[in-house]
C-alpha cells in the first residue's frame, strides 16, 4: 500500500502586504523599528547628509511639541518646515533651540545629537 502525504498549502505572504501591517515598535513605547521618515536614523541617512555639507540650514525652533513629536523650525533665510520625529527630537529642541536642517535627506542636528524627520 502506497502511503500518500497530504500537506497543508502555505500561505505565503508578498514582502508588501507585510510591510503594511509591520507597525513600529516606538508605536509602543520600545525604541524605534522603522528608518521611515521621522523614525530612526539610518546610518547611510546620515552619512550622505553629511556628505552634502553645503545642504544644510541653520535654524531657530519655533515650536516644539513633545507630545506629538511635531516641530516648527524656521530658517535663517525665512522659510518655514513642519517636522515629525518618533524618537525625542521635539524634547531636546525647545522652542527658541538654535538646530541644523538638512531638507534633502531630512536630517535635523541638535548639537551633536542628529534625528531622522519627516518633513510635511
Amino acid at each position: 500500500m502506497k502511503e500518500t502525504i497530504v500537506s497543508t498549502p502555505l500561505n505565503r505572504l508578498s514582502p508588501l502586504s507585510v510591510r503594511e501591517r509591520s507597525a513600529c515598535m516606538c508605536h509602543h513605547g520600545f525604541a524605534c523599528s522603522s528608518f521611515q521618515a521621522g523614525h530612526a536614523l539610518h546610518l547611510i541617512q546620515a552619512r550622505i547628509a553629511s556628505a552634502t555639507p553645503t545642504e544644510w540650514a541653520d535654524a531657530i525652533v519655533e515650536h516644539a511639541d513633545a507630545a506629538t513629536g511635531e516641530l516648527t523650525v524656521r530658517t535663517l533665510d525665512g522659510a518655514t518646515h513642519a517636522l515629525w520625529n518618533s524618537g525625542g527630537a521635539a524634547l531636546e529642541a525647545p522652542a527658541g533651540t538654535p538646530i541644523a536642517l538638512h531638507v534633502r535627506y531630512g536630517v535635523l542636528a541638535v548639537g551633536r545629537t542628529q534625528f531622522n524627520v519627516a518633513l510635511s
